[in-house]
């Protein structure tokens, strides 16, 4: 049977739920209601062919009790006059939301539209733009409002997120939707109290003036002779970066891996230091410009990422220099090379020239498609090896 069902019906209704138009207010220029739906009627032949099922169907549809139906007519010359659905109305939004069974939810957003219209009326057209993300807040909506309005109260406080004192409100709580609280904190709080230059979730602390986090630099000491801690040799040390920063000791050579077992089993070295890598977020370390003065050595993955974290490193470090990440190494641990799945493509504009000839060949699948090399896959010799050549280099 291809007539319009009364669940196809309902489908229409639940496709405007879905993209929030039965929340929102109507457009007086161009009213959502009465609203026609599309109805696929059955014609004068199948009157006839399948009479009885014509009589159920108009049967179904006459029983949705919030549907206006125009009717028309059918003169038969074997059945006489019958009346079939022309089409279908639906009146008015709390008729659309019974049908589909969404009148307690739509009155649930009408009262989260009421109290923010009374406590944070600049949040209005975001509600508009957002119905059911705001619907699926409900249990924390006004506890979220609060947070807005405690830091509208206290704009840039420099506290902790777990200082916000809002009856019922923990940091969990704010962490969990920072999304939301900084689309909500935008509309409301004047510029001079946003950081612009600091956006996301992971920045939301920055952005609005609170104490965050402090990063924190794990290293080690390589040196057994250099007493970095009393009665500790070679210490496996994390600091925050500010205390990192302020780090007094004779070191001249500084490594940075990115894997915790190479950190771990990185060979003795006299006046040197091994710090476990951060990925791509290097402004922590780019704190400590004592590092300057220091022979800089990083070491990566060989693939396409493995190259552009070492180019932003570069951002801070210009002089830094690659460790084993060169063709040479790669071709001889080709029994170790795995698959990379997302390549970086970008140009880098920080890479030396065999650098960018290695990069250049593996983000255009020259060797191998994917290719890359984990720094893990090394073996110890090959990199004890470079390392001593460092030294005497040195």
């Amino acid at each position: 049977m291809s007539w319009t069902t009364p669940a196809e019906l309902k489908t229409q209704l639940r496709r405007l739920w879905e993209r929030g138009e039965l929340l929102r207010d109507d457009d007086p220029a161009q009213p959502r209601f009465p609203l026609r739906l599309a109805l696929r009627t059955p014609g004068s032949t199948e009157l006839v062919a399948r009479f009885e099922s014509v009589r159920a169907w108009i049967a179904e549809i006459s029983g949705l009790a919030q549907l206006r139906i125009e009717w028309r007519e059918i003169n038969h010359r074997v059945l006489g006059v019958q009346r079939v659905p022309r089409s279908v109305w639906v009146d008015d939004r709390q008729s659309a939301l019974a049908l589909i069974g969404k009148r307690g939810e739509a009155a649930r957003y009408d009262a989260l539209v009421a109290a923010t219209r009374k406590q944070q009326p600049q949040l209005l057209p975001w509600l508009a733009r957002r119905p059911l993300q705001a619907l699926a807040l409900t249990e924390n909506f006004e506890r979220l409002l609060g947070v807005v309005a405690w830091i509208v109260r206290h704009p840039r406080p420099g506290v902790y997120l777990r200082q916000v004192d809002v009856s019922g409100v923990h940091s969990k709580l704010i962490e969990a939707h920072r999304a939301v609280l900084s689309e909500w904190l935008d509309l409301v709080l004047p510029a001079e109290a946003i950081c612009a230059e600091h956006s996301g979730s992971a920045q939301f602390a920055r952005r609005y003036g609170f104490l965050d986090k402090p990063a924190r630099i794990r290293f080690r000491l390589l040196d057994p002779n250099l007493a970095l801690l009393p009665g500790a040799t070679c210490p496996d040390v994390t600091l925050d970066a500010a205390s990192f920063a302020r780090l007094k000791a004779p070191i001249r050579c500084v490594f940075i891996t990115e894997n915790e077992t190479n950190f771990l089993a990185f060979p003795p070295l006299e006046r040197a230091i091994v710090v476990f890598g951060a990925g791509y977020g290097w402004e922590a370390l780019g704190k400590a410009r004592w590092l300057d003065r220091c022979a800089l050595y990083y070491w990566g993955d060989i693939d396409t990422h493995g190259f552009a974290i070492l180019d932003r490193l570069r951002e801070h470090f210009p002089r830094v220099v690659s460790l084993l990440m060169d063709r040479a190494t790669l071709l001889a641990h080709e029994a170790s090379w795995g698959e990379e799945a997302d390549p970086f493509v970008h140009d880098l504009a920080r890479l030396t020239q065999a650098e960018r000839a290695l990069y250049d060949e593996l983000r255009d699948n020259r060797i191998r498609k994917g290719l890359r090399l984990e720094q893990e896959r090394i073996g110890f010799g090959w990199m004890s090896a470079a390392i001593s050549r460092l030294v005497d280099d040195d």
